[in-house]
């Protein structure tokens, strides 16, 4: 048996906190499109294994609809998950690295007692960590619809798990029910959620869900650390404690300059659109995304923040070449 890659105690995402010595490095991927060997995670793993990460991010996405022609003519609505689930995809990374994972649970496609079964899977498996979060609305449709039996906002849920970890179940008639041991992270979003009227109404919903047991804070990408400092004192200011983890995306392609405003709502500050802009092809863009995004960890690390969080999205060989340069 070839020994394992990456040496690691299984632990909470706040426990690897309050244990690092140093900034920590963590990663985000995507399933592979359904159909897709899970090779295309591991080659995208494989790279920034080297570099010890605390815990591995799997994001879910949720259902489609899609409407297919009948023989007689008129059109049915289906339901089509084009990514597989999390958590198979977290068993196979914890199995061949060693390493935790935090799978994202969403409100979205979901009813309670189908989140219950998952988070049950999940405690099964190991497996400590979830980051909860309301998820998008379904493609095509302009505002969030929950399931019949599911969650409105990321809040309920993360109260569900919060119960379960104190032993409590859907079936309140459970006896001796053994309680589940989850970390429990949401999201933040340093320019707002893109459905707050404000900031301050942002926070305000975001210091809900600590108030609800949440252990950590992991913020949607960015690309000036103003608006990340500013978010930071902001959530201390409304008696926000918790970690707040920094989450970035270095800019790799032309197209990214709109796909990503248009995609998570945030702003590309003047002097990146710039440079972008001056490339003569996307080799020149991937080199101005790792300097710019090097210089933010730079910011970030000077800042005291706990970990820096990477959205890969398929993509590690620049982030490889920007974590390499603090190790």
């Amino acid at each position: 048996m070839a020994p394992l890659k990456h040496i690691n105690k299984f632990m909470k995402v706040s426990e690897h906190i309050t244990n690092a010595k140093k900034t920590l490095f963590s990663f985000e991927i995507l399933p592979p499109l359904k159909g897709m060997s899970i090779t295309s995670i591991y080659d995208s793993l494989d790279p920034l294994m080297d570099f010890n990460p605390p815990f591995i991010d799997v994001t879910y996405h949720r259902e489609e609809y899609v409407y297919k022609k009948r023989k007689d003519g008129l059109l049915e609505r289906r339901a089509v998950r084009k990514r597989p689930g999390t958590v198979g995809i977290c068993a196979a990374i914890m199995n061949k690295y060693n390493v935790d994972t935090v799978p994202h649970i969403i409100c979205g496609g979901f009813n309670q007692e189908e989140t219950e079964n998952a988070l049950i899977d999940l405690d099964f498996l190991g497996v400590d960590n979830v980051l909860v979060l309301r998820g998008d609305p379904i493609k095509n449709e302009t505002y969030f619809t929950p399931e019949e039996g599911g969650h409105s906002y990321a809040y309920e849920l993360l109260e569900q798990v919060d119960s379960m970890n104190k032993g409590i179940y859907l079936d309140d008639e459970l006896k001796n029910s053994t309680p589940t041991n989850f970390c429990i992270g949401v999201a933040g979003y340093p320019e707002k959620h893109f459905e707050a009227p404000n900031i301050q109404s942002d926070i305000h919903f975001l210091k809900k869900k600590v108030e609800a047991g949440a252990d950590y804070i992991v913020t949607q990408m960015f690309f000036d650390n103003q608006k990340y400092f500013d978010f930071v004192n902001l959530c201390r200011q409304n008696g926000i404690t918790i970690p707040i983890i920094p989450g970035l995306k270095p800019i790799s392609t032309q197209r990214q300059l709109t796909l990503l405003p248009q995609r998570f709502y945030l702003n590309v500050p003047n002097e990146l659109v710039n440079s972008v802009i001056k490339c003569k092809n996307n080799l020149e863009v991937r080199r101005v995304g790792v300097e710019w995004a090097t210089q933010q960890v730079k910011e970030l690390i000077d800042f005291g923040v706990p970990c820096v969080h990477f959205y890969t999205m398929g993509k590690s060989d620049n982030i490889r070449d920007i974590v390499s340069r603090f190790s």
